[in-house]
């Protein structure tokens, strides 16, 4: 058993505990329950949950949620409106959601899957360095697809050019280093 204050009380009857917890106004909480003979503190538990849940909604503020988002092309698409369509994916990557980029195929153009994979060539060509393809091209069903990522901006910031060297002020600019100026 443990004290508010975090001091070891030793083992004790549960009454005992109990009405320790009660003089001071505070709750006794079993912490390990499990344990031989289990394991038991006191401290205000509203207070305790308070805490514990501020924490929770510190850590849910700081983690990023990636989200997929979804652009469709088709296999004969005009350029502006693949422009368009490319200007969407780079928005959702630059917001640091993972793209699926989808090509649906109709009719006869099932018979013409080469197509759609030069599509998708273009969209990843056009995308650049700042993405990595997460998984390539593939054809499922009617449609084919492939999902490219935003590139880690850890990698980014870890390639710093190296620091230039300064010139040396010290040494005279020319060719005998030995003669008194």
């Amino acid at each position: 058993m443990t004290s508010a204050t975090g001091e070891q009380l030793g083992i004790m009857p549960t009454r005992e505990a109990l009405r320790m917890a009660e003089e001071q106004h505070l709750d006794l909480v079993e912490v390990a329950p499990k344990a031989k003979p289990p394991v038991c503190r006191i401290m205000d538990f509203g207070k305790y949950r308070y805490e514990q849940q501020k924490r929770e909604k510190e850590a849910r503020k700081k983690q990023k949620v990636i989200s997929i988002k979804e652009v469709k092309l088709r296999p004969h698409i005009e350029q502006h409106d693949f422009n368009v369509k490319l200007k969407n994916a780079l928005r959702f990557v630059e917001e640091g959601n993972k793209v699926k980029v989808t090509i649906m195929f109709r009719g006869r153009e099932m018979s013409h899957p080469e197509l759609g994979k030069e599509v998708l060539g273009r969209v990843a060509e056009a995308l650049g360095d700042g993405v990595s393809i997460e998984r390539h091209p593939k054809l499922e069903g009617r449609n084919m697809s492939m999902v490219v990522a935003p590139k880690s901006q850890k990698s980014s910031k870890s390639k710093n050019p190296a620091p230039k060297k300064k010139p040396a002020q010290d040494q005279p600019k020319g060719g005998n280093n030995n003669a008194e100026n």
